[in-house]
């Protein structure tokens, strides 16, 4: 048990630098496959959604499977992804192999936190959590840095390639230090339920992506509307079920209901920052990969420095204290994005980055500790599962919507220039607004809620 935050933090790690490499990567990517680099956008989202579509049924596996073997599988399906992404020719090629990867990334997160939620007390939760995010956060600490040097002097191949070594030896760990836990009484599986919430994830996603930088209304609202039926349908038949996928239950948990819908709306905002981001830096700034990859660094830091401190915070000031204020100051850092441009000090652009770094650093931690911790046992796998559909789901749509959001504000009609450098501000403007209106969110969580309560001294 010693060890076991370590080797859940490696398969993290493993994840965060291939997303992070990836964004870096695209606009040299584009380039290669001789397309336009802002609508690459499938390349992330395809990854997202196939990860989205199956958590759900991650929690299940695990309990029948059993913890070991389901991240073996995950480790293993991962690292065969990324070979096969490092061979892809096409833009559509690339695209069915980060299917392949995301097969694998679907139950390498939510197994690996469902097994430390099992394994320690509550008591001791937010801070194993905290042991498990850190190392996961050097992912994008190196992503940008190692992806700007791979792309810039080796060639972009190699940032799948790089996955290869830490998945092998990921593999050997989790043979070594994972417990093969299982749930106490076997559940029957909702499929029903699976494919209705799976499909409905999928097509809302879609009804947001483009093609060839031309939003069709028509196909839009038919997508969207039918995401919509799906969702319905899927609650629906969940009160009538006696083993629903997600338990209606669950949002009777007041804390639990307030940080999905937190969830939903703040990372609908700030989620596609990662994405978005070195694409303002190379397209409209004018960074080389390599430039655009070590400006990031101070992001980065910052969210790893930032998660040391959150539980000391949350102990004083409590959830909806910091969690008000700090999707409000989120919201109106991505607005600032608006002033950035080619004349602008590279002090100030950095400044930004650290602040908004340590903020959504904070932000994750506060709004995944308190959907989780006060989920009884008999919900854990559950609740988790559906957490992490919900940060999935939410990090594809907010992609999908940036994309639309730089297609509707004529990003797409130039490669440069101020019609492009418009459509991006914009668009960090668009979506500061919506990472900010998840404030009114957390303002309905308890005051006191996370407070540390002195004891009071005894003569």
């Amino acid at each position: 048990m010693r060890y076991l935050p370590f080797l859940v933090a490696s398969a993290f790690f493993m994840q965060m630098l291939d997303a992070t490499i990836l964004n870096t990567a695209i606009p040299t990517i584009a380039r290669s496959f001789h397309t336009h680099p802002l609508q690459l956008h499938s390349l992330v989202t395809a990854y997202m959604l196939t990860v989205c579509v199956l958590i759900p049924a991650s929690g299940w596996v695990s309990d029948k499977l059993g913890s070991r073997h389901t991240f073996l599988f995950a480790i293993s399906l991962f690292t065969f992804g990324s070979l096969l992404c490092a061979l892809s020719t096409s833009v559509a090629m690339m695209t069915a192999c980060r299917v392949v990867q995301g097969i694998g990334g679907a139950f390498l997160m939510p197994v690996g936190r469902l097994v430390i939620l099992r394994s320690y007390p509550r008591s001791m939760f937010v801070n194993v959590l905290n042991i498990v995010t850190i190392p996961a956060l050097l992912g994008p600490l190196l992503g940008p840095v190692l992806g700007g040097i791979i792309v810039q002097y080796i060639s972009w191949h190699w940032i799948f390639l790089i996955n290869i070594p830490v998945g092998l030896a990921g593999l050997w760990a989790t043979r070594k230090l994972m417990p093969d836990l299982k749930a106490v009484k076997e559940q029957k599986f909702d499929w029903p339920g699976f494919l209705f919430f799976s499909a409905s994830a999928l097509l809302i996603t879609m009804s947001l992506s483009t093609e060839g930088g031309s939003p069709d209304k028509t196909r839009m609202g038919i997508l969207l509307t039918a995401g919509i039926l799906f969702q319905t349908v899927y609650w629906a038949l969940a009160f009538r079920s006696e083993t629903p996928l997600f338990s209606p239950s669950l949002f009777r948990i007041r804390n639990f209901a307030i940080g999905i819908a937190g969830n939903i709306v703040c990372r609908l905002g700030g989620s596609c920052l990662p994405y978005l981001v070195p694409l303002f830096f190379q397209v409209v700034l004018g960074y080389s990969a390599l430039k655009s990859g070590m400006s990031l660094i101070p992001l980065a830091v910052s969210n790893l420095l930032a998660k040391t401190v959150a539980p000391r915070l949350l102990g004083k000031f409590g959830y909806r204290n910091i969690m008000v204020i700090n999707t409000f100051t989120i919201g109106t850092l991505l607005a600032a994005f608006y002033f950035i441009g080619p004349g602008t000090h590279e002090f100030t652009l950095l400044s930004m980055l650290a602040l908004l770094g340590a903020a959504n650093s904070i932000q994750f931690t506060c709004m995944n500790t308190l959907t989780l911790i006060d989920l009884p046992n008999a919900d854990a796998s559950s609740g988790n599962s559906l957490l992490s559909m919900i940060m999935q789901l939410s990090i594809a749509v907010s992609i999908a919507t940036a994309s639309l959001l730089l297609d509707c504000f004529g990003g797409h009609a130039a490669t440069s220039g101020p019609a492009v450098e418009s459509a991006f501000h914009a668009t960090f403007v668009t979506i500061g607004t919506i990472a900010a209106a998840s404030s009114f969110i957390f303002a309905l969580v308890d005051k006191d809620k996370g407070k540390t309560r002195k004891k009071r001294k005894t003569a």
